[in-house]
């Protein structure tokens, strides 16, 4: 069976190289798919509705030039391509993952700080919901006329994976805690926190019907169920950010897993969008009014500490080599892949700080030509992002099987 998939993937069997890391390329490029969609839902007007759909591109389409309906196509492009390659790479670690589960190795790495990447199964389904979503505004016409019946639908599968990454994290943890095998000393990096970037995966698209939504029911129980995750994310952040600086202090970062130094900054963006969904469903559904400069206030904190930890990630990685050992060089660790989450988290939140921060508070005008250096400036992000996607496929799934026997989780 899983050499099927394998085929129809064409992703490579892995076997016992496997490890759960591998959910990352997923994430990844269910990521670069609602870039896409970002680039759609600020650029294209959409006066009736809170995001972009169908009708309003095609519309969009009708009164475009060229140069316009060219663009149209190529982030409607970005977005099929990318969602195909999502389920392409989700169904394989599934089938992989199920293998993985009746192995001893998956038994060993229960019991060592490696653990919290298991994670990554709920955090990897929460954006397949995400993707699913962003393509059927995009692709389906009219969808948006029966969204009220489709939100409650949302919201369950969303529960659902919550309900999943609960149980993962107490399974690991509580054993953790229990029994006390954690090993602290080795911790010398940020991993743990994907425990809390699955959290805020769950808790943002809870949040999204409260920005949406007109029945207050719906979005009573969307702001409810967001926060109550998005406070996890962010005690889970709080805990294990100050374990692994700790641990970090003392011995050293683990290279191999330097992209968790990144991790932060795709944590916050979820986190600052599911700020501005809760603050819009109290707007319109219970009166409490958040005008303009308070918007401008969270995006501007929220991407502040992106860049800080931007900056400061950049600086340790290219003290210890990582971008020449992993990247570029002759080392193969699928916790690479961690690279393309931040990529994807700073251009979506730098296009919120931009639009709903900057420009609906009057400090750039739209389309000037500070406004494109910004979004050009973005857009490299992003194209850096799809980029290293592509080369991280080329060399940790399309290269020679021999090639891969080195690829091993980070603990």
């Amino acid at each position: 069976m899983s050499q099927l998939i394998g085929r129809l993937t064409g992703l490579r069997t892995l076997g016992e190289r496997y490890v759960p890391t591998y959910f990352l390329a997923a994430l990844g490029n269910g990521g670069m798919a609602v870039t896409f969609f970002i680039w759609l839902n600020f650029l294209v007007p959409h006066p009736k509705t809170p995001i972009v759909t169908f009708d309003n591109i095609a519309a969009f389409w009708a009164k475009s030039d060229l140069i316009g309906q060219a663009l149209l196509l190529l982030a409607m492009a970005g977005i099929a391509l990318f969602a195909i390659r999502h389920f392409q790479s989700l169904i394989w670690n599934l089938s992989e993952f199920a293998r993985f589960r009746r192995s001893s190795a998956y038994l060993q790495l229960r019991e060592t700080n490696g653990a919290v990447i298991l994670m990554a199964l709920p955090l990897t389904l929460a954006m397949t919901i995400n993707v699913l979503f962003a393509s059927g505004a995009v692709f389906v016409p009219g969808l948006w006329n029966v969204v009220e019946y489709l939100f409650p639908f949302a919201m369950a599968a969303f529960f659902a994976v919550g309900v999943l990454a609960l149980r993962t994290f107490t399974d690991i943890f509580g054993r953790a805690v229990a029994n006390g095998h954690f090993d602290c000393a080795r911790n010398n990096n940020l991993t743990q926190m994907q425990a809390a970037f699955a959290f805020a995966m769950v808790g943002v698209g809870l949040a999204a019907p409260a920005a949406m939504s007109n029945v207050k029911l719906t979005i009573g129980l969307s702001i409810l169920g967001a926060i109550f995750f998005i406070t996890a994310a962010v005690v889970v952040a709080a805990v294990m950010l100050v374990l692994g600086v700790r641990a970090m202090l003392t011995s050293g970062l683990a290279v191999e897993a330097g992209t968790s130094l990144w991790l932060p900054i795709p944590l916050l963006t979820l986190i600052g969008i599911a700020t501005l969904r809760i603050a819009h469903g109290l707007h319109s559904g219970f009166e409490l009014h958040i005008d303009a400069p308070h918007r401008l206030l969270i995006t501007a904190f929220f991407f502040g500490l992106q860049l800080l930890a931007g900056l400061f990630g950049w600086s340790v990685l290219q003290r210890v080599g990582y971008f020449r050992t992993y990247l570029n060089g002759p080392s193969r660790s699928p916790a690479t892949y961690g690279l393309i989450c931040p990529a994807v988290g700073l251009f979506v939140f730098g296009m919120f700080f931009l639009h709903v921060g900057l420009v609906q508070n009057g400090l750039i005008e739209k389309f000037s030509p500070i406004y494109f250096v910004l979004l050009a400036a973005l857009a490299t992000v992003q194209v850096l992002g799809i980029v290293t996607m592509f080369r991280l496929d080329r060399r940790l799934l399309a290269a020679p099987a021999k090639s891969l026997a080195e690829a091993e989780s980070v603990a």
